[in-house]
């Protein structure tokens, strides 16, 4: 299978979360373990059986149902070999039993890359896998998700969009094709039926999709003289090290600021290396901000190269159970490294890394290529990061507490 990398700087993410935000046109080779599917700019298929490169693989069953499906099915105009020749390979890698490990067909890769440019339609809801079930890792600054009353760590247990003809239980589904149910054109509805943690009564709660443009990162001074800069990261993509170097150069310029709050709520991660961008502006250069442990048990350290502007600073960090990967990884590495203290909730808890890999005609290949170890080795995949310093904020609360207890720390 003829795979183009491209990465810059090493295009690695650890956004098996981050992708599952809400988730042919040229002709191609595509070789399956014992079949070769061409597809044309029409998407007409020439199929070319060969001999699996592995004999010890018998491809007899699928031919079999293959033929099948062609000579029985009564709507032909059902059977789209492309879209055969899709689902093969979207079940070969879910038998991984890695859910962050996919393929995802060019519709669903699309959306992913729009996530990652940091503009989209739709409810504005990272969602994930949590005790294997569909949950919500966060919801959106100020998306219809958030207005709404949806939050991190509720459940989805059922879709429903009447123009899409959708009423499914998320018992079954993946985590593409929940992407796809749930996004859509800004306008149109979507329902979604939550369990929140704790309580036995579903939710049920309509969402109007709009068009989202969050930017990752943004400044608050806060405090009773306004000598607190408060940056809040959403999350870690592609704008992210440019809009975080605009926001450190005011930081800088403004002589008052005595401490940084760094809020990753909510965050559900997004390129490794923007994670270690901004976490190399508070340690010195070349200190290992992460550590990735492959299958072989060799390990990469991924050191800061940028020169250290906030080193004089001294910092707290906000996490919850919306904080997920990248922002793990920043967290874990800014208290191993600087002692800076976690303030909130235990973090989400995902601990693996994934390389996405531009496959044919638009379509993506997500593979989960390592686990990530903070500098002092730990592994959070499961467990997450506990708060050096435990806030649970309750429904009945007038102010942030969270915040506020950080607040407090320069005081």
């Amino acid at each position: 299978m003829a795979f183009k990398l491209s990465f810059s700087k090493v295009r690695k993410s650890v956004l098996g979360i981050f992708v599952l935000l809400i988730v042919f046109t040229f002709g191609y080779q595509l070789g399956v373990r014992g079949f070769t599917a061409e597809v044309s700019k029409s998407l007409q298929v020439k199929i070319d059986r060969q001999t699996p490169p592995d004999k010890n693989v018998d491809f007899s069953l699928f031919w079999q149902v293959w033929d099948t499906l062609s000579a029985k099915y009564y709507d032909k105009s059902k059977l789209r070999p492309s879209e055969m020749v899709y689902g093969a390979i979207s079940g070969m890698v879910a038998a991984v039993g890695d859910p962050y490990t996919m393929f995802l067909p060019p519709k669903e890769n699309k959306v992913v890359n729009e996530d990652l440019s940091g503009s989209f339609e739709g409810v504005g809801i990272e969602i994930g896998y949590k005790e294997n079930r569909l949950a919500v890792v966060s919801p959106l600054p100020d998306s219809p998700a958030e207005r709404a009353g949806v939050k991190a760590g509720d459940f989805i247990v059922r879709i429903t969009d009447v123009s899409k003809k959708i009423d499914v239980s998320t018992s079954a589904i993946t985590l593409p094709e929940a992407v796809q149910d749930i996004r859509g054109p800004a306008g149109t509805k979507v329902t979604l039926t939550l369990i929140r943690d704790g309580d036995k009564t579903p939710i049920v709660i309509e969402l109007t999709r709009a068009k989202l443009n969050v930017p990752s990162v943004t400044l608050n001074l806060v405090g009773e003289d306004k000598s607190i800069a408060h940056v809040k990261l959403s999350k870690f993509d592609s704008q992210t090290t440019d809009e975080w170097d605009k926001i450190v150069d005011q930081i800088l310029q403004n002589g008052k600021i005595k401490g940084i709050i760094i809020d990753l709520r909510n965050n559900p991660g997004g390129y490794l290396q923007s994670a270690v961008d901004v976490a190399s502006d508070f340690v010195p250069v070349g200190t290992t901000v992460v550590i990735e442990e492959r299958g072989d048990g060799r390990k990469i350290e991924y050191r800061s190269d940028r020169l250290e502007r906030l080193q004089n600073y001294e910092a707290a960090v906000l996490i919850n159970g919306g904080s997920a990967s990248a922002s793990e990884i920043f967290s874990g590495a800014l208290r191993d490294v600087r002692h800076f203290k976690l303030v909130g909730e235990k973090s989400f808890g995902k601990g693996t890394v994934q390389e996405p890999i531009d496959a044919a005609n638009g379509s993506g290949l997500h593979v989960t290529t390592a686990k990530w170890l903070t500098p002092s080795g730990n592994w959070v995949h499961g467990i997450g990061l506990t708060p050096d310093i435990v806030i649970t904020p309750k429904d009945t609360d007038k102010e942030d507490v969270i915040l506020q207890g950080a607040i407090d720390l320069f005081d």
